[in-house]
């Protein structure tokens, strides 16, 4: 071994022990004729000390140390000097005085400070990731990834999960976004896919009498990347034989409270998680994904609106539009300049404008309320009348901002879902310290694509119609309510799930709906179509992203900062240089010619 200690252990306790340790130059100085590094490996950082008068070989050589040069060193540890202690280290009261140092390998100039207070562009930190891992706060993330994981397996063996390992190379069927292919050299023309999820997979299990699967899978998806999203991410994948939705739940759900209180036991966890069917997230907060930490909570004002004498509400309430808004607490007071700015977020996501209506905190009361008190750019379309209903429908008072956006469900739902998380932002009501788990269930089954004029799955089309809404099937999908259910967590997805169809014939039934033809339908699922003739149990389970999850627990808004090595926004690697061109005899092998797109 190259060491017998880690250098962040040392401590008052092992003064005049005799140690080895080994590590990184962090930072070196000289004083005089003492030479202080600062040794660094996984541990932590540890004061070392090169002093003639025990060692002039060692001092000697570390005249010539480097930032990352790679070092062991031997010697006491011995107590600093009274007022040399370093309270912010946890080894500051100590520190190494040196008698032996051996370099074992030396460093170029590093591309940047090993360090989390320096700022690096994204690009190079990844292109040198190798370095950019060497930071603590990513060791930090490393150890915490490892530990969720850890977690994960310990607690689902303990409810008699099993782990199954299920293929990387698969065949493909498209689940929602484009699949990553393989060419296949033994069988020239042919292809393998990466999974987009182990979907049939983990239902095969269930059919094969597992009962209870969990994997920590990896899952390819050649999709749009965002802050949330990579081409490849890591989810724990889980299913479970004979179960209904609330045993599903209650299985993530203890299972996630487990891992934010001994994680990280400063971060308070809401418990139980609340629960939200589809059309009440939707009411409340305009979207799917709510974040609960905070109000705002939007409200329906169609009809008093459309008695106003703006056109603009008028012509929505009569098309079938909505008009909705949410408070802005405090806000009244807003100049042209912040109104300004929300308009243009809001049109940012989509609006044609954005409605405000001011009350001036100097108003009694929303019943005493005059022309003076209130402001907005619909001012002279608004009469005092109007105002005083639609301020204690929004739930607004005096010094209140109500921000007010019409047209379709769709888009109002959008805008203000986007808004209203921005306001939280801006008013600094977004608790980090806070975790609020919302279960959202009982969405719809399908979802009407306009461009291709037909219903698409809104998660997948394994996922089963609630037993009530059978009959919608035939007559009117748009009906359909699944037992399928995400689970949200401030603000973001965590993982979906649902109880899954284990019948032949409705598996069929919803794969004619969506518009697959019996030869598509055979080619892509006949495998789990004809499992489902020898005898599957009812099942279901969840995909839940691990990258997520631990970003949330490290307070990362981008799931890369959790990624040992991910891509850049364009699905780009800068440490390998991937995706590249191969040579053209592994082309020929793979019986491939590439056909650039015209430019």
């Amino acid at each position: 071994m190259y060491k017998d200690t880690n250098c962040g252990e040392p401590r008052e306790s092992m003064v005049d022990s005799q140690i080895t340790v080994a590590g990184w130059v962090h930072k070196r100085r000289d004083h005089g004729n003492l030479i202080f590094i600062d040794l660094r490996d996984r541990s932590g950082l540890l004061q070392v000390v090169f002093n003639p008068e025990f060692s002039t070989a060692a001092h000697d050589l570390a005249q010539s140390l480097r930032s990352e040069w790679v070092i062991q060193v031997t010697g006491k540890v011995v107590s600093r000097l009274s007022g040399a202690e370093n309270p912010d280290l946890p080894t500051g009261a100590v520190e190494l005085s040196a008698t032996d140092l051996v370099i074992l390998n030396r460093a170029i100039t590093p591309p940047f400070e090993v360090s989390d207070d320096v700022e690096v562009d994204l690009n190079t930190r990844l292109k040198y990731r190798f370095m950019d891992l060497r930071r603590p706060r990513m060791q930090e993330i490393l150890k915490l990834r490892h530990r969720v994981t850890h977690m994960m397996w310990d607690y689902l063996t303990e409810k008699e999960f099993t782990q199954v390992e299920t293929p990387i190379l698969i065949k493909s069927t498209p689940e929602g976004a484009r699949d990553y292919v393989v060419p296949s050299r033994v069988h020239p023309g042919d292809f393998y896919a990466l999974p987009q999820s182990p979907q049939q997979l983990k239902q095969l299990l269930m059919v094969s009498g597992v009962e209870r699967y969990f994997q920590i899978a990896r899952c390819f998806r050649d999709e749009d990347l965002r802050a949330d999203r990579q081409p490849e991410h890591t989810q724990l994948d889980l299913e479970m034989s004979f179960v209904h939705q609330d045993d599903v739940m209650a299985v993530v759900e203890e299972l996630y409270t487990r891992i934010v209180k001994e994680t990280v036991p400063d971060v308070a966890v809401n418990g139980p998680f609340v629960r939200l069917t589809y059309a009440e997230s939707m009411e409340r907060f305009g979207t799917d994904k709510p974040d609960i930490r905070f109000g705002m909570e939007l409200t329906t004002i169609t009809e008093i609106a459309a008695t106003s004498d703006a056109r603009v509400f008028q012509a929505v309430a009569s098309s079938g539009g909505s008009i909705r808004g949410f408070v802005a607490p405090g806000c009244g007071n807003y100049g042209r300049r912040q109104t300004d700015d929300l308009t243009e977020f809001a049109k940012s996501s989509g609006a044609q404008g954005l409605v405000f209506i001011a009350i001036d905190e100097s108003a009694p009361s929303i019943d005493a309320l005059e022309d003076d008190h209130i402001k907005s750019p619909l001012k002279k379309f608004l009469s005092v009348d109007v105002v005083k209903k639609i301020a204690p429908e929004m739930g607004a008072g005096p010094g209140d901002l109500m921000l007010i956006v019409a047209g379709t469900d769709k888009l109002v739902n959008t805008v203000l879902s986007n808004l209203r998380n921005e306001m939280a932002k801006r008013l600094e009501m977004v608790d980090r310290k806070v975790l609020a788990f919302v279960w959202v269930y009982d969405f719809p089954l399908f979802e009407w694509d306009e461009d291709l004029k037909k219903f698409e799955p809104a998660h997948h089309v394994f996922s089963s119609p609630k037993s009530e809404h059978m009959d919608y099937l035939d007559t009117d999908p748009g009906k359909v309510i699944g037992t399928l259910w995400d689970l949200v967590c401030n603000g973001s997805e965590m993982g979906s799930g649902s109880i899954r169809i284990h019948d032949k014939n409705l598996q069929t039934r919803l794969f004619n709906i969506i518009g697959y033809t019996e030869e598509q339908i055979s080619d892509r699922f006949g495998q789990l179509l004809t499992a489902f003739t020898y005898g599957a149990p009812p099942h279901g389970g969840m995909g839940l992203g691990l990258d997520r999850f631990v970003a949330i627990l490290a307070g990362e808004d981008a799931i890369r900062e959790v990624i040992a090595f991910p891509k850049t926004q364009s699905a780009f690697d800068p440490l390998f240089e991937a995706p590249s061109r191969i040579e053209d005899q592994q082309l020929e092998d793979l019986h491939i010619r590439v056909v650039m797109p015209k430019v």
